[in-house]
């Protein structure tokens, strides 16, 4: 039998694209709409409201549609609360689980819309004591309530094309065809921004910007206190310590730009002489480590957190291993407050922050691959705008800028 409800939804919908995503969704499943009532915001800052009655060939259907239109922010008129089932075991939650985007969320609660805490994607939501939380499907315990179907839930999407951020100057559109330093300058300002009003900045950072000659430039940065969190890996570390220690980066003289003799050892002798200390700490505080992102990180009180992977050479005492604790020290790290995300040519740790973020946070990934910052687009991310440069060049623009 037919089958039909009456939905809404609230934002910027004409201009961000949203009201075409929904109407294209209905007509792709193949079932239809009928617009009841559309109050169009007058000024920029006003949002737009539209209710609809959507039709689907069954309930079945309608369900799967109601379902995908959750994402653009549709929710039922006539709604009630979100139905909750237990966890059977750990780790494992009900087939018809909510699997959550990066935009802000809502539950409904006896009668009230609660907002989700520590939004994130691919995740499930759990309810307790009246609050709503995302959670990884690893930390699911037996009986915990997990969130299921779409009954109940309300999605706010981001509309970063209303620049409420000021951070529309760039589409996500990938491309070399910009000027650096003009795309530099509205960075540094939302940087400003950012500090000024008490946020934090984050950044994310591959061993690319220790080979384009970028540890200065980003050293700069830390001191002049618009970096509070560095999320990397271990090779990050270990090349800003071996360039420190004997300039060089791989093993090629950074200043020559010519590989030295016995270079190769260089980056397994800076482990081991961080090894030899017991750890970066201890390598500042006794004067062995005396240059470098690491040593500023450590003389700032800049939080860091290395994260390893297989292919790592040590690694240095302060990577972790353990890849779960290191996804649970990046997640707390981004929790605190952190506003602004600066992802330097590392295409693994940058898609792995993607993923921790909520679609509030603004992301800026530079790389000189367009393909990395497509990917984290591809993936959920599209808050995310891109810098196709060199690393070295636009931490060299970026750091003159800021002073």
């Amino acid at each position: 039998m037919p089958a039909s409800e009456t939905v809404e939804a609230e934002g910027h919908l004409i201009d961000s694209g949203v009201l075409s995503g929904i109407m294209d969704k209905i007509i792709e499943v193949r079932a239809s709409y009928e617009i009841l009532s559309f109050d169009i915001g007058r000024t920029n800052d006003d949002a737009s409201r539209i209710r609809m009655k959507v039709s689907a060939p069954d309930g079945g259907s309608l369900a799967d549609l109601l379902q995908q239109l959750t994402t653009f922010g549709c929710h039922a008129v006539k709604e009630k609360d979100v139905v909750v089932k237990p966890a059977e075991k750990d780790r494992c939650v009900p087939d018809d689980f909510y699997s959550t985007t990066n935009h802000r969320t809502y539950v409904r609660l006896g009668g009230d819309w609660v907002e989700v805490e520590r939004q994130r994607m691919d995740a499930v939501i759990v309810v307790a004591g009246g609050r709503a939380e995302c959670r990884k499907l690893r930390d699911v315990k037996a009986g915990e309530s997990v969130v299921c179907g779409h009954r109940g839930i309300k999605v706010t999407p981001e509309f970063r094309e209303r620049d409420r951020l000021g951070f529309a100057f760039m589409s996500n559109d990938v491309s070399s065809e910009r000027r650096v330093e003009g795309v530099v300058s509205r960075i540094a300002d939302m940087m400003r921004q950012v500090k000024e009003s008490g946020g934090r900045i984050a950044v994310v950072a591959g061993p690319v910007v220790v080979h384009t000659g970028g540890v200065e430039h980003f050293s700069e940065l830390i001191r002049l206190g618009y970096v509070n969190v560095v999320l990397a890996g271990n090779a990050l570390a270990v090349h800003d310590i071996e360039y420190s220690l004997s300039g060089t980066s791989l093993g090629i003289d950074l200043i020559a730009g010519a590989a030295v003799e016995q270079g190769h050892r260089n980056h397994m002798a800076a482990i081991n002489t961080i090894n030899r200390a017991g750890g970066i700490h201890q390598a500042v505080e006794s004067g062995v480590l005396k240059s470098g992102v690491m040593y500023e990180c450590v003389t700032h009180g800049v939080n860091y957190v290395l994260a390893g992977s297989i292919r790592d050479d040590g690694p240095l005492p302060d990577t972790l291993m353990d890849l779960t604790e290191a996804q649970d020290k990046y997640a707390a790290a981004l929790g605190d407050n952190v506003q602004l995300v600066l992802m330097l040519s590392s295409m693994l740790h940058s898609i792995g922050v993607g993923n921790m973020l909520p679609s509030w946070v603004r992301v800026v990934c530079v790389d000189i691959n367009p393909a990395v910052v497509t990917k984290l687009s591809d993936r959920g991310s599209m808050q995310t705008v891109g810098v196709v440069t060199d690393v070295g060049l636009f931490l060299h623009h970026l750091a003159k800028r800021l002073e």
